[in-house]
């Protein structure tokens, strides 16, 4: 086990229902390497073995933490890399110019995605030297050109899934949303592809509210009624499905979901090939949202000031909830 990097300080809830020291997973999208480059480098930081799983996965065995992933971010190709083909049937000579097509296609639009196992921690200082690591291969990302709408999303574990516990992150991230946003000044192309919308007004002016106290059916109920998607800043729907998956499988049809006891936060661009970027920078801003989560006082009265906030009209052209944000409702302010 490495020495934690002081860029990574831990939030107030520090461990998960077991007494365990919570988890996050980290998923990284980049181009710039092909496959075998980009797990090669990875594997080689990380002292773990490359297994190629198909034509566009690799899996990195090793890590006491579990399985590190490398693959196309392309759900197409990946399963038609894992078809068995015979060279001598015309319809997989067919399949396979179709799958040449694809690939060419890709090759320029969709970024290959290193995804991490559920990571104590403590253990987060080590993908930011793994960025520094690809960087230097050569990785690039949500900068180098306008297609590239490339993020970085991490999955914090939750400490624990009582409908409170889940309700207070909600109503924290919904309260800093605005700050959170214009900290992390969100590349144009990913805002075009809807991957990261933020939450519909009607559905915040609800969650906000003091008064809002919902048992876990309910709450999921509601989430689902006004977010059958799981393009949000912050997706609820893994935490969801992993808690009540026949209630959201009635919402909504998505396979892309996975079940997990996690957050899915979204928003932060990959800018890997930027000096000086790392995960650090967007981990820090989630402190935030961690912190007032924890804090029901300072929550509930950050709750009736945005409540108060949006109830202005027009009123509030006025006045920036981000900067409101920033001077009053941050740990510290900046």
């Amino acid at each position: 086990m490495t020495t934690p990097d002081t860029a990574f300080p831990l939030p107030p809830w520090r461990t998960n229902a077991k007494g365990n020291l919570r988890r996050v997973g980290v998923e990284l999208e980049m181009n710039g390497l092909d496959i075998d480059r980009l797990a090669a480098v990875a594997a080689n930081f990380l002292e773990c073995k490359v297994e190629p799983s198909s034509r566009y996965e690799r899996t990195l065995r090793g890590d006491p933490a579990g399985d590190w992933v490398v693959e196309l971010d392309f759900r197409l190709l990946k399963n038609m890399g894992r078809e068995q083909r015979m060279e001598e049937d015309l319809g997989d000579e067919i399949k396979s110019s179709a799958e040449d097509l694809l690939k060419w296609v890709a090759d320029s639009l969709v970024p290959l995605e290193l995804v991490s196992p559920p990571l104590p921690m403590d253990r987060l200082g080590e993908v930011n030297k793994l960025i520094v690591e690809l960087r230097e291969a050569g990785a690039k990302g949500t900068t180098d050109r306008v297609a590239n709408a490339f993020g970085m999303q991490f999955n914090p574990e939750m400490p624990d899934t009582e409908a409170e516990t889940i309700c207070a992150y909600l109503k924290a991230f919904m309260c800093l949303y605005d700050w959170l946003n214009a900290r992390a000044n969100i590349n144009m192309t990913r805002k075009l592809t809807s991957y990261v919308d933020p939450f519909p007004a009607v559905y915040v002016r609800q969650v906000i509210n003091p008064a809002y106290r919902p048992n876990l059916p309910t709450l999921i109920s509601d989430y689902l009624r006004d977010n059958p998607t799981r393009n949000r800043a912050l997706d609820m729907l893994p935490l969801f499905k992993h808690l009540d998956p026949h209630r959201v499988a009635a919402h909504t049809g998505d396979k892309l979901i996975k079940s997990r006891p996690t957050l899915h936060y979204r928003l932060p661009d990959c800018r890997i090939d930027q000096p000086g970027w790392g995960m650090h920078l967007a981990w820090n801003d989630w402190l935030e949202v961690e912190y007032l989560a924890a804090d029901a006082p300072r929550l509930e009265a950050c709750c009736r000031a945005y409540s108060e906030h949006l109830e202005r009209g027009v009123g509030r052209l006025l006045s920036r909830w981000a900067e409101e944000t920033r001077r009053h409702w941050l740990r510290k302010a900046e």
